[in-house]
């Protein structure tokens, strides 16, 4: 706070002397295009400066939710890696499965019975390494608790014994998907009830049948692989043969995702354990990391609930500024840190940008047309960095109407669905640090 005045105060002395050591500029012919300010009579008919300025305190940290609805993911995310910062990283899913019918014909006879699961084209890290899936039986109920969700954090009861497993090299962009052959003895079982009609309905199948845990395995150290929940994708499917007059003929029945009920039977588990030692002070979601605390560094994660979370304490003080002023633009920039990122652990194009209160309860997204967007201009030199426009947002913690306690947070938009991971550069050590670059107008100067 301090150091923002002293230079505010500084920068006004350099306008009254004349001498444009910083970007001081009349706009009395000028035209502005950048920003979302739209200029009233007041403002055009004043003698109007411009002040650049990029040292408003900016206030950096991380925080993180309690947990994430994973319930309404668009995909199933299953696997393991190891990461340096964020601990071991695991994703597992569960869910109910229904039958597509429940008629088999008398004389069928049982040939076999599969998991079919399609990749939807999402992954993360290291896809050359194998990845494992274990099929478990689940043995309790699908019941959410307190409410109508499923979360990242929620667990369910399995059996120990396989239902089936399988060892695999990842292709998720190959638009191809993996087959796993089940246990015959389930899958005669299955076969078994549906033909002798002991099970009819839904109801009656999903006493019998509570659904499947997709989970990978201990030791695996590869990637995290998105699989895709259409049914036309991901299926059990059982097929028998009924003879004819002449050959036998194959059929088959789909087993497929139950989409029927709310909450849909359905959730991904994701954890990070064992951590870097500043992430596991994050055990509330009351409770803010500083960057100063932080190696002067924010983290995001996805699908753990992991969030950059920005505030602006000393906007207030632009009023410090003699003569009536508003801000015409203000755009954040934010680095990540050099060598967190590669072709492995990848950066975003895009992060969204939400408001949280002082509790960091979620509010709002920041609007609807506002992301943080890299800037490669000049990733050559290695200088690359998020820039996320605030200046509506900016104006209305000035003018007190937003409360200033409130904050910005950067996840990915689909951070439910995701486990993508970013370390960005906080504020704290002097060096390419957070900055709010801010244009703002003085009119009516005594």
């Amino acid at each position: 706070m301090k150091v923002f005045l002293n230079k505010v105060r500084a920068l006004y002395m350099i306008m009254l002397g004349g001498f444009l050591s910083i970007a001081i500029i009349s706009c009395s012919d000028d035209i502005y295009n950048d920003s979302e300010f739209v200029a009233g009579e007041t403002f055009t008919d004043s003698n109007v400066r411009l002040i650049l300025i990029d040292t408003l305190t900016v206030s950096t940290s991380t925080m993180k939710f309690d947990s994430i609805v994973t319930s309404e993911s668009t995909r199933i995310l299953l696997g393991k890696y190891t990461d340096t910062v964020f601990g071991t990283v695991t994703t597992s899913s569960y869910m109910q499965l229904l039958p597509e019918t429940y008629t088999i014909d008398s004389e069928a006879i049982f040939d076999s019975i599969v998991m079919v699961m399609g990749y939807d084209n999402y992954y993360y890290n290291d896809t050359l390494q194998k990845n494992s899936i274990h099929i478990k039986k689940i043995n309790e109920n699908f019941n959410p608790v307190g409410d109508d969700f499923f979360y990242s954090t929620s667990s369910i009861g399995y059996d120990e014994t396989d239902l089936g497993f399988s060892e695999y090299y990842p292709r998720p962009l190959s638009g191809d998907s993996i087959t796993i052959k089940l246990l015959d003895d389930f899958g005669t079982d299955v076969f078994s009830q549906l033909q002798e009609k002991n099970i009819v309905n839904a109801d009656e199948y999903r006493d019998y049948f509570k659904g499947i845990g997709l989970v990978p395995d201990d030791i695996d150290n590869g990637a995290i692989i998105g699989f895709s929940k259409s049914s036309e994708n991901t299926y059990m499917r059982l097929y028998y043969s009924t003879d004819t007059e002449y050959e036998s003929e194959q059929e088959y029945l789909d087993i497929q995702l139950d989409g029927t009920i709310t909450p849909v039977p359905f959730f991904n588990r994701i954890t990070a354990d064992d951590p870097i030692t500043p992430l596991q002070t994050l055990t509330d979601s009351k409770i803010n990391l500083e960057s100063s605390d932080s190696n002067n560094q924010s983290y995001i994660q996805s699908g753990v609930g992991i969030a950059m979370r920005v505030q602006f304490p000393s906007i207030t003080s632009l009023y410090d500024i003699p003569g009536s002023g508003t801000i015409l633009d203000g755009v954040l920039k934010i680095k990540p840190t050099a060598q967190s990122y590669d072709d492995h652990l990848k950066l975003r194009d895009t992060l969204a940008v939400y408001v949280v209160d002082q509790n960091n309860d979620l509010i709002e997204t920041l609007t609807s047309t506002s992301f943080a967007i890299l800037n490669r201009d000049n990733q050559e030199f290695n200088d690359i960095y998020y820039e996320i426009p605030i200046a509506y947002y900016l104006e209305e913690l000035q003018l007190k109407d937003r409360d200033i306690d409130d904050a910005l947070i950067l996840l990915p938009a689909d951070y439910n669905s995701t486990v993508d991971r970013f370390i960005l550069n906080g504020n704290g050590n002097g060096e390419n640090e957070t900055i709010l670059e801010l244009t703002y107008g003085i009119y009516d100067e005594d």
